[in-house]
């Protein structure tokens, strides 16, 4: 097995999400708010995680604990997952309740049917993580 990448985050005041490197490699990040300064940092952690992507990767968005998820937060992870080297990451976002899921598959499929990281969005954790264990080779 190969060595994680280094996970190159650290707790900032202010900032309302958090790191922590998964068992198989990826990286759990949960949310707890999505303020403009949560979102930039994000945006700059995420993009900086892009540099050097080299291998599959599932990553866990856990924003369960946000009530609701602008547009802008919608946006910006498009951009962030757009990016070419997004093609080796599977992405589950988890959500609090189906309508924030429907919310965000509108303004999500409206802006960029496909990105290069395979996305699906929960509201069952586990579900999430049983889509995130499925093999690596089929990232569909």
């Amino acid at each position: 097995m190969t060595e994680p990448k280094p996970l190159y985050w650290k707790a900032s005041p202010g900032i309302g999400y958090t790191v922590v490197r998964r068992p198989d490699g990826g990286m759990t990040l949960t949310f707890t708010d999505l303020s403009d300064a949560t979102i930039q940092n994000w945006r700059e952690f995420a993009l900086e995680h892009l540099l050097g992507s080299d291998r599959l990767t599932r990553n866990l968005y856990d924003l369960r604990q946000v009530a609701a998820i602008p547009e802008k937060a919608i946006r910006i992870a498009i951009e962030a997952n757009s990016d070419p080297a997004a093609r080796n990451i599977r992405l589950a976002v988890v959500v609090n309740s189906e309508k924030v899921a429907k919310a965000v598959r509108e303004i999500y499929y409206a802006v960029v049917p496909e990105t290069s990281a395979a996305i699906k969005i929960f509201t069952d954790l586990r579900a999430a993580e049983t889509w995130l264990s499925r093999p690596l080779d089929t990232m569909a």
